[in-house]
């Protein structure tokens, strides 16, 4: 926890309260269902919640605003974000019903009115959204290609709505070759904001649509 703090300072007693209680739901949660490598949660704080985090140094959410966390698996990048912008929505989906489960409980036992949860595949979601949060899921191509149903026309951000995708670095290159010439690109490497050793291979990739 006090990683979290020691990069964002300024959260109020109820992020603070909320973030804390991450690390024993998780293990509560783990021990049933496995959404977390069992070597990897002791790590909970650095690789999965300050990594989720890594938007809000990028971008401020605003209050009413739609936000998809696409195959977000036991919650990653979505629930750190939803404590962190409160008052912005949140959809969690994943295709998996066990891994949404977890979702739904760790959301309801931090009493998170702005997460909804859903089993499903990114081609039936019907609701639209400002930006797609994912992690892990997929190459950049097949991203672009999910996410042209599921984003709002009209802007309301400084960044146009897109994805925020986070990537390991080693073969981004590879992935932003695959995407349909002219689409517009970002890469935001996270040691710029993160010091730990874990983020040096760490990014942030944003693609408008």
């Amino acid at each position: 926890m006090d990683i979290i703090s020691k990069y964002f300072p300024s959260l109020d007693d109820t992020q603070k309260a909320r973030f804390q209680q991450l690390d024993e739901l998780y293990r509560l949660w783990n021990d049933q269902i496995n959404v977390i490598s069992r070597k990897d949660i002791d790590n909970l704080y650095t690789h999965h919640v300050l990594h989720g985090l890594a938007l809000a140094k990028l971008l401020t959410l605003k209050p009413g605003s739609r936000v998809i966390d696409l195959g977000t698996g036991g919650g990653f990048p979505g629930i750190p974000l939803a404590i962190m912008f409160p008052e912005t929505n949140f959809m969690l989906v994943d295709s998996i019903a066990k891994k949404i489960k977890v979702c739904g409980e760790v959301a309801l036992a931090l009493e998170m009115e702005n997460v909804r949860v859903k089993a499903e595949r990114a081609e039936n979601i019907k609701d639209r959204f400002d930006f797609v949060v994912t992690r892990a899921v997929a190459t950049a191509d097949k991203l672009h290609s999910w996410s042209k149903n599921l984003l709002l026309s009209k802007s309301q951000h400084a960044m146009p709505n897109g994805i925020w995708a986070y990537k390991g670095l080693t073969n981004l290159n590879e992935e932003l070759a695959l995407l349909p010439k002219g689409v517009y690109t970002e890469v935001f490497p996270m040691k710029d904001f993160f010091e730990e050793e874990f983020f040096e291979t760490k990014a942030l990739l944003y693609i408008q649509m």
